[in-house]
């Protein structure tokens, strides 16, 4: 007989409550508005968005990592792994409880990565702290953010996947650098935005014969000055292929 899920913490936030919840020993739930939000047992997914996005910062001795949304941990302790030791990393998390679960009783899920010497986190909104960036500040931004790009994310002006916000995510990375972004189901139209924010993008679907997720991952390139009419769209430069990533075999 399954043991049953015990409440350890539950916080108020404007889209519902947010539940940690913990089963047996290592087992861990976080939910939100009485949805599973991200499980210990599944995070494939996420440790691919930091996998894929760090393998592009090869070669650089002292890489700086956004990360937007620290959740259970798995993206930075991914990130940790497969960064080198001067590397700095910044971690933005809007709800600081789940900073002190991450410190607390989630820290030997991940070797305590936020107390990783390289590791800075701030209770703040990643949106805003990629706008207060000056330009080329970093070699790679991963957000690993509460659903994804979506239908209701297609608007110019959202805040983390629309136009504009593309636009200083690219002005914010140094040349070359990578913006990696989980997704929980596709979005057709993203891909699109993303080129014509200047990134060239790749999309990998993360799982195996389950539920897969989505990570879109895009390359800066130098912007040149277009000589198409103004509102003219052009092609997008995306491709579609299977995760080969080892961390990217089951779902999150």
């Amino acid at each position: 007989m399954a043991r049953a899920w015990q409440t350890l913490a539950t916080v108020p936030t404007a889209e519902g409550a947010l539940d940690l919840r913990q089963r047996g020993d290592d087992e861990f739930l976080i939910l939100i508005a009485g949805r599973v939000l991200m499980t210990s047992a599944a995070r494939r997914s996420e440790e691919a968005l930091a996998t894929l996005a760090c393998a592009r910062l090869e070669g650089r001795p002292a890489p700086r990592v956004m990360i937007g949304g620290l959740g259970m941990g798995y993206t930075l302790r991914a990130a940790l792994s497969a960064l080198p030791a001067k590397a700095q990393v910044v971690v933005a998390e809007l709800n600081r409880e789940v900073i002190a679960w991450c410190r607390g009783p989630l820290a030997r899920l991940t070797d305590s990565a936020v107390a990783d010497p390289r590791v800075r986190v701030e209770v703040a909104d990643v949106a805003r702290l990629i706008t207060k960036a000056p330009a080329a500040s970093y070699d790679a931004i991963l957000l690993d953010l509460y659903e994804g790009p979506h239908a209701a994310t297609q608007k110019p002006s959202d805040p983390f996947y629309g136009a504009a916000a593309l636009a200083r995510s690219h002005a914010a990375l140094a040349p070359g650098g990578v913006l990696a972004i989980w997704s929980e189901d596709p979005d057709p139209p993203f891909p699109g935005r993303m080129a014509a924010a200047g990134f060239e993008v790749t999309t990998q679907r993360c799982g195996g014969s389950g539920r897969t997720h989505i990570v879109y991952l895009g390359i800066k390139q130098e912007r040149v000055a277009s000589r198409r009419q103004p509102g003219a769209a052009g092609p997008a430069r995306t491709r579609t292929r299977p995760a080969s990533s080892p961390n990217s075999v089951t779902p999150r």
